[in-house]
């Protein structure tokens, strides 16, 4: 174990620990945010820049401060570091010039995009953003389009996180897209001739932060905290089958992996438990689920026991 000091917070964690998660044992408003990181796939971090902090001392044997704000997410901590996060002004005015440079592009259609509510990027805008923008230029213009029978592709409101393609990479037999061209054309698009079809596509839903891909079988239909999460699950012979059902009454109108309170899937889902099990006598339901992300679909949702709401007749 080595001691490391967040925001003058003294912790212990285990050597070889980033500062991110050294931050999230932490908790509170020292957890910097984080937009492309994500614990559950290898290789993810360093690609959005939203996790930089100061690092006031290196460690113990060498105390001299690191000259630059460092990625908090792909940087492990050394005994005796000092990390500066909502204390230091300097990382503070840096996320505002990174949302304002992740909102470069992207389109302000939050009032007709199904991440509206989940969404990671409106809660950093929320927090860090600003109230105006000084871009005159136009912004990036895409189609459009079904990269599968289950997902559809906004590449306006992309911000290039490279999430999707890990899931791909790390949970599918063969990666059918990627990132196409280079600097500011770049964008994520599937091989020519090629639809992405594989059990466990889905996910890419459940691990884009932004609106970019969403659910075919969900848009529209709701908002999200128009909903009940109910945790439940089936038997299932390609995944765990632990998903959360969003109903309204006894509809269920989408399904969607379990997340943390990062917004992180806890395990991964197939897809046909994901699209093809929307009928309510599929699932086993096991009660309310808490949503303890702050986020708007964490507020005016029951919390009380399953049964006791069960008998006080309040599911219907």
């Amino acid at each position: 174990m080595i001691k490391v000091t967040i925001d003058g917070h003294e912790l212990e964690v285990e050597n070889g620990t980033t500062i991110l998660n050294a931050a999230r044992s932490l908790g509170g408003d020292s957890v910097p945010p984080a937009m492309c990181y994500y614990s559950k796939l290898e290789g993810s971090g360093g690609k959005c820049r939203c996790c930089l902090v100061k690092v006031a001392a290196g460690s113990a044997k060498d105390p001299r401060p690191m000259p630059k704000l460092v990625a908090s997410c792909v940087t492990q901590c050394q005994d005796g570091m000092i990390v500066e996060s909502k204390n230091s002004q300097e990382v503070l005015d840096t996320r505002k010039a990174i949302v304002e440079f992740l909102l470069l592009n992207h389109p302000l259609d939050c009032p007709i995009c199904d991440q509206a509510g989940e969404c990671h990027l409106q809660d950093l805008g929320f927090e860090h953003g600003k109230a105006g923008t000084r871009y005159q230029e136009g912004r990036r213009v895409f189609n459009k389009i079904d990269i599968g029978p289950y997902i559809k592709l906004h590449m306006t409101r992309c911000i290039l996180c490279y999430r999707c393609t890990m899931v791909a990479d790390q949970l599918t037999p063969e990666r059918v897209h990627g990132v196409m061209w280079r600097g500011e054309v770049s964008e994520i698009s599937t091989y020519v001739h090629k639809a992405i079809e594989n059990d466990f596509s889905g996910n890419m839903i459940d691990v884009c932060p932004v609106g970019a891909l969403t659910d075919n079988t969900f848009r529209f239909k709701s908002r999200v905290w128009f909903l009940k999460p109910f945790n439940a699950h089936r038997s299932c012979t390609k995944c765990s089958g632990n998903v959360v059902a969003w109903k309204h009454g006894n509809e269920i109108y989408r399904i969607t992996g379990r997340k943390d309170k990062y917004g992180e899937v806890e395990e991964f889902i197939c897809n046909d438990c994901r699209f093809e099990h929307k009928n309510a006598a599929d699932w086993t339901i096991e009660g309310p689920r808490l949503i303890d992300r702050h986020s708007v679909i964490g507020q005016n949702h029951f919390e009380a026991p399953y049964q006791d709401l069960l008998a006080k007749n309040l599911l219907k």
